[in-house]
């Protein structure tokens, strides 16, 4: 067995054989177990909340495999309609190519072709993770099957009036030329102006001032509206205005909408242009007027010398004219929130075209109620709150986007606009009973790609076709989601579910945080502050790094400062992690719902973690060999106090893990996990064993082959308790000490059942005594600078029979692991000689001084440390009475000094304790 852990030379190789030996696909004859990777984008690149989820979802796949239970972690991915288009116009663009020239059978024909090529990094990465997925059943919402489903899906909710073609408001998209989902919109903050600009009164020397950010857009205003509880202006009410610059006048309208603490308590009405005020429109049945063309230029509604500019120049001329006019009230800076294409980076113009429409009301009620009465639940609880706000307030769906890559819509058109949806052309000529002569043309528009999503539940397990997988894996066991899609994709996953299937597409439904940096920052480019889950599974060096990070920024300017951050973050660059440490940080942060800060200390700390459990293993089959992990449970009274105890204490384990699956509370198994290995097992079990193991000790063979087999069994249970978080060094150290040649790995072995393990409690008492005796001469030799394996007596004094009976028992362990004389039990005749104390219940534990240290210069030590403590203290309460300070410092910056400032206090009174005991000598 090699002396040092190496996750690169034997993770990819242990996936490989995991996936050739087919122990992803479902195979126990259990209940069924079923999760639905949420299907990232085919054009992605694993992000650190992919692999976050990721992790999550194959530890509980992998315990619920090794439970018995027949497992289905479904993998796909996700067409990604504009993402994937634009991916493939960026490399058209390179060849001196473009979209429009090819056509859109020729520009289709090439996209497939990118996927066959490029579309497959997130799989691979999904595969570097370490993720137990069944790639048999790998689906993509535009392969055959899924296209059939969503083409079934437009078709009946259409024959059901529930699909619909409707003039509305939409995120529009000037550059890509599409209406776009909320989701797809990212709006930030930033500085602009507002605009006051004065509206004259028709008949009237009087004017009304309205505040806008947008002023080109007054040359579709249809109204000016005020709050009729207004009393400034009731008496303006029904008049009317001169819209400026238009030659043509709007009403005065009264609506509880508008502010009237908020500027003057006028708003200026543009239902074309804005949504709020689309449906203040509707309300009072005013003109919409639509003053853009497609690629957000003025069209042929507003005056003629407007016409054909630029939105952002048609604002220059639009203020210029109104100040020259005298209408130019006054400018203000203003922080405005400003809505932009993810992935054009354009300013989205809210846009009135004609699109399909799903109406959602019919489809939310079930959807509701399922959550409330509890077939559906949310972990944690708070998020259907969330659920409810949402769902209670849902608005009809724009299904339809102007793209060419996508499901397209099932929808065809004669020459007089007429509609036939069906399922194809043919189909479409039979239902409607069309002649032969009449011309169809398809509807060029793509669905929304959450529209496919939504079916994913059920379109990956074969419908529309009563396959065996629907019957056995729907609906699913666990949805593990962020909160940031509950409704583009839970709530319509669940919609869907209950109307085609008539059961919810999953009993739960897990919300996991954000994974932010260690400041609490979301991780996006624009920072400069991404983490590439790979690069930390195997390592970049930081130029590459440096390069990753400032590639492709929309802000340039930024690329200097950000370098500088990665410098002083990352000095070496990233080294190599392994995937296993990764997914051990990742489990150990998952808190339910709660936004967790990724710190690279942690990771290292579970490297370190890998490297002592490798270390235990390696430790173990080098002083068992011989002994077969097959032969039966060591005689128990040939078991040492180490062996039962190790028992108890791993009996206990898993019944924590138990508990804390049903909870989804990763977090705790981690932690329990973490402190069994690294202080019960490795700290305290191991060191114990040596004291049976070494040669010299008089200890009976038989005891010494029980505590092998005890060793040996319990690093079996241990590594399978371990497996689902950690798969790939469990995997290899099992590997080390399976005998069995019918069993071939880890992953399809039984998880262990808590009954298996024996508790004694006597002997865990027993042991925690002896645990907390050696840690206590452990700690008085930190306190008094003996130097650690200086064998040194110990007395007792005050011991009660118990602990003399103890005594008895763990002399010989006190002995190996406190590197101590035989503990003699002082008599209350007998003078205390000049010793450092500590103590263990009711008795004294005394460590005679005289010969272990020059006590007069070990009190001259203590007194210049305590000096020196006092001084750093006086220092750090000056800066936390500074009340200028506080205010102006970082919270985290308090928050160390805070704590530094209780660790020297709690110092002080330590060294002041051992200086008066020298003293008092």
């Amino acid at each position: 067995m090699d002396k040092t852990y190496s996750p690169q030379s034997i993770e990819t190789k242990i996936y490989k054989a995991w996936e050739k030996k087919g122990y992803f696909s479902p195979a126990n004859q259990g209940e069924a177990y079923c999760i639905m990777i949420p299907p990232p984008n085919v054009t992605g690149t694993l992000h650190m909340g992919h692999a976050f989820q990721d992790t999550i979802m194959d530890t509980l796949t992998r315990y619920h495999r090794m439970q018995g239970k027949k497992t289905l972690w479904q993998v796909g991915t996700d067409h990604a309609g504009i993402a994937t288009q634009m991916v493939v116009e960026r490399q058209l663009e390179k060849d001196g190519l473009s979209r429009l020239e090819m056509g859109r059978e020729d520009f289709t024909d090439k996209v497939w072709q990118w996927k066959r090529n490029s579309g497959n990094t997130i799989s691979n990465q999904l595969r570097r993770m370490g993720a137990s997925v069944d790639w048999t059943r790998e689906r993509f919402t535009m392969d055959e099957g899924l296209s059939e489903a969503v083409t079934e899906v437009f078709v009946q909710l259409y024959e059901e009036g529930l699909i619909y073609r409707g003039k509305r408001l939409v995120n529009w998209d000037p550059v890509l030329l599409t209406a776009l989902s909320d989701l797809e919109v990212n709006s930030t903050e930033e500085l602009g102006k507002l605009w006051h600009l004065k509206y004259p009164i028709a008949n009237s020397d009087d004017s009304l001032i309205v505040a806008t950010t947008r002023p080109e857009t007054m040359l579709g205003d249809t109204a000016v509206a005020v709050n009729p509880k207004d009393h400034r202006y009731q008496h303006l009410i029904g008049k009317e205005i001169e819209l400026p610059l238009c030659s043509r006048k709007i009403p005065i309208i009264a609506d509880d909408y508008v502010d009237q603490e908020f500027g003057t308590g006028c708003v200026k009405i543009t239902p074309g242009h804005d949504f709020n005020d689309f449906q203040l429109g509707k309300r009072h049945k005013l003109d919409v007027i639509s003053i853009f063309t497609r690629d957000a230029k003025l069209n042929t509604t507003v005056p003629e010398e407007f016409v054909g500019l630029d939105r952002f120049k048609a604002r220059e001329i639009v203020i210029k004219k109104m100040k020259s006019l005298g209408l130019l009230h006054q400018i203000d800076d203003y922080t405005l929130t400003v809505p932009r294409g993810d992935r054009s980076g354009a300013v989205i113009e809210p846009f009135l075209t004609n699109q399909w429409f799903v109406k959602i009301e019919p489809l939310a009620q079930p959807a509701i109620d399922a959550v409330k009465n509890g077939d559906i639940k949310f972990v944690p609880e708070n998020w259907s709150k969330t659920y409810f706000d949402w769902m209670n307030n849902i608005q009809d769906w724009c299904i339809s986007r102007q793209l060419w890559w996508g499901h397209r819509i099932p929808a065809w058109y004669d020459l007089d606009k007429n509609v036939y949806v069906a399922k194809s052309e043919e189909e479409a000529r039979k239902k409607y009973q069309l002649e032969p002569n009449i011309k169809l043309k398809q509807d060029d528009d793509v669905l929304d790609t959450w529209f496919s999503s939504a079916l994913w539940p059920f379109s990956t397990l074969g419908w529309p076709n009563k396959t065996n997988a629907l019957k056995t894996f729907y609906p699913t066991t666990v949805l593990v989601t962020g909160f940031d899609i509950i409704f583009f994709w839970v709530a319509r996953m669940i919609m869907m579910g209950l109307k085609f299937i008539g059961r919810v597409p999953f009993q739960e439904v897990y919300i996991h945080g954000l994974v932010r940096d260690k400041k609490g920052q979301k991780m996006s480019k624009s920072k400069g502050n991404i983490l590439d889950p790979i690069d930390l599974v195997d390592g970049i060096d930081l130029n590459s790094l440096i390069k990753k990070r400032t590639d492709g920024l929309m802000q340039p300017q930024l690329a200097p400062m950000i370098t500088s951050e990665t410098k002083k973050e990352f000095p070496s660059g990233i080294p190599e992690f392994g995937t296993d440490a990764l997914r051990f940080t990742f489990a150990a942060l998952a808190t339910t719902g709660r936004d967790i800060r990724f710190d690279l200390n942690r990771i290292e700390g579970y490297r370190n973690f890998c490297n002592k459990l490798w270390n235990a293993a390696r430790f173990i089959i080098m002083n068992t060999e011989g002994v077969k992990l097959l032969e039966k449970d060591p005689n128990q009274a040939d078991m040492s106090l180490a062996d039962i105890w190790i028992q108890g204490k791993l009996h206990s384990l898993i019944k924590s893990v138990e508990n804390n699956i049903a909870n989804y509370r990763i977090d705790l198994i981690a932690s329990s996990l973490y402190n069994f290995v690294w202080h019960d097992y490795c700290n305290w079990y191991l060191e114990l064993s040596k004291s049976i193991l070494k040669e010299g000790n008089q200890i009976r063979l038989e005891q010494k082959h029980a505590t092998q087999l005890n060793l040996l069994s319990t690093l079996d249970a241990t590594l399978k308790c371990l497996h689902p978080i950690i798969p790939f060094i469990t995997e290899e150290l099992w590997q080390k000490i399976n005998n069995d040649p019918t069993k071939s790995s880890i992953m399809v072995e039984n998880y262990p059942v808590s009954k298996d393990f024996m508790v004694n409690q006597p002997v865990l008492d027993q042991m925690d005594w002896l645990i907390a005796f050696v840690v206590s001469v452990r700690q008085i030799r930190s306190e008094m600078s003996i130097p650690p394996k200086k064998i040194i007596p110990v007395l007792l004094k005050d011991a009660s029979s118990g602990d003399i009976e103890k005594l008895k028992e763990t002399n010989q362990y006190i002995q190996d692991l406190a590197f101590t004389e035989r503990v003699t039990v002082l008599d209350d005749r007998k003078t205390i000689p000049i010793s450092a104390t500590a103590l263990l219940g009711g008795t004294k534990i005394l460590i005679p001084l005289e010969g272990l240290i020059d006590i007069k210069s070990e009190q001259s030590r203590l007194e210049r440390k305590l000096t020196k403590i006092e001084k750093d203290l006086k220092s750090t309460e000056q800066q936390l009475a500074n009340q200028n300070f506080l205010s102006n410092a970082p919270k985290d910056i308090v928050e160390q000094l805070e704590s530094r400032r209780e660790n020297l206090i709690r110092d002080k009174q330590k060294i002041a304790e051992q200086i008066k005991m020298l003293s008092s000598s």
